[in-house]
């Protein structure tokens, strides 16, 4: 009997050690062994996709859902160095010369401009514009040219639905940035003076403004209010505009600005948005040592206005033939106008007229000029406009050959 169990454990450990072999050998076998990498790689991947799947639904999901966190938004950065010189012809060197060229607003020197734009959301923006102009300053050496940079603009736009906007701009804004009828970008096409750039109404300072607009199928309406602290006073204006699309792509835009008076007085340093409220009656005692410590406010400048009337046409992307005329309230007669036609092709070369003037009464002209440029654009970021500008003011003639060259980013 214990012979028999002795030859089956012996039969055991042989067929152990024969499948250990096996399994030895198989382990050292390169075959196995990359099929068993190929194995562990298998599942590891199945992980990983199984993973990335859950990811990918969990990103779908913030992505469809109205607070977004992974919204992307981006700022804008646009920028332009503006650089302007000329030499000016004329019969002799006088204030009466020198009053022609600043009408006919012939600018030379160095004025550049940052633009810094953010999304907010789907439709509305914020904004924030530096500016550094050239200016003189004195000092024992002589003038010396310093280029300060500041703040010149800081604005929000809304849009709650197609068919209405909104603006705010607590700082540094112009009636053009309320303009709906033209995109005033900083790299509007200018020529060699200020004649094709709109209505002299568009260009007036106005300190804080808040606006909106309303579109309908064919008509734009807007309407704004702006106040502006000059030194110690204040001044209110109101802006409003109707923008009529007519067929064949063609603008009519009539625009209107009246400015109040401005009401100053002689020892009160109110700030730019500070808003005086009077009242009829003082308060006791204590109005009356306000009232003559410092004196009331009191209008000091009349009120003014002006009205204007803006035709546009484009005939594609880059020509445009554009026509305006201005009156003021003050003197109906007084009219300014102008007509410009104008090709900012970035590629090759551009060109653009301009001629306009004043009319101070039924054939009676104060001042007429006329302009042209061509545009040569060596690099799609820098151009160069070479241009003459020929200015008939009361008695004085002035020829003025100009260059101006932008280089924009």
């Amino acid at each position: 009997m214990d012979s028999i169990v002795l030859a089956g454990q012996k039969l055991k450990g042989f067929a152990e050690g024969l499948v250990t072999g096996r399994e030895s050998s198989s382990r050292r076998n390169p075959i196995e062994i990359l099929k068993r990498l190929q194995r562990e790689s298998f599942s590891d991947l199945m992980k990983l996709r199984d993973r990335q799947d859950k990811v990918e639904r969990l990103f779908s999901f913030y992505k469809s859902s109205k607070g977004n966190p992974f919204q992307e938004s981006s700022t804008v950065l646009r920028g332009e160095v503006d650089f302007i010189g000329a030499v000016l012809l004329m019969s002799r060197v006088d204030e009466e010369h020198w009053g022609g060229i600043g009408r006919a607003g012939i600018k030379t020197g160095v004025d550049t401009r940052f633009r810094f734009e953010t999304a907010v959301g789907d439709k509305d923006s914020v904004g924030i514009e530096f500016v550094a102009n050239q200016k003189r300053v004195a000092s024992n050496d002589g003038d010396v040219l310093e280029t300060p940079l500041s703040l010149s603009k800081l604005f929000y736009k809304a849009n709650a639905a197609n068919e209405f906007s909104a603006i705010a701009i607590p700082i540094g804004a112009q009636v053009k940035d309320l303009d709906v009828a033209s995109d005033y970008s900083l790299q509007e096409e200018k020529g060699p003076t200020d004649l094709s750039l709109g209505p002299p109404m568009l260009h007036q300072q106005t300190g804080g403004a808040i606006g909106v607009t309303v579109r309908m199928s064919n008509v734009i309406a807007s309407l704004a209010q702006s106040i502006s602290g000059i030194r110690n006073g204040h001044c209110l204006s109101t802006f409003g505009q109707v923008v009529c699309l007519l067929p064949l792509g063609l603008k009519l835009s009539l625009l209107g600005l009246h400015r109040g008076p401005k009401l100053a007085g002689h020892n009160i340093h109110l700030g730019a948005f500070a808003i005086p409220v009077g009242f009829s009656r003082p308060f006791g005692d204590a109005g009356s040592r306000v009232e003559a410590s410092a004196p009331p406010l009191t209008p000091n400048i009349p009120e003014f206005g002006s009205i204007a009337l803006k035709l546009d046409s484009e005939f594609d992307e880059y020509k445009r033939l554009s026509g305006w005329i201005e009156m003021k309230q003050a003197n109906p007669e007084h009219l300014e106008w102008a007509v410009n036609f104008s090709d900012s092709s970035e590629d090759g070369y551009g060109w653009g007229t301009s001629l306009g003037g004043i009319l101070e009464g039924p054939g009676k002209w104060g001042h007429f000029q006329v302009e042209s440029y061509v545009k040569f654009n060596p690099s799609k970021r820098f151009s160069l406009k070479p241009g003459v500008a020929y200015v008939v003011s009361g008695s004085t003639q002035t020829l003025a050959l100009v260059l101006r060259s932008n280089w924009s980013i």
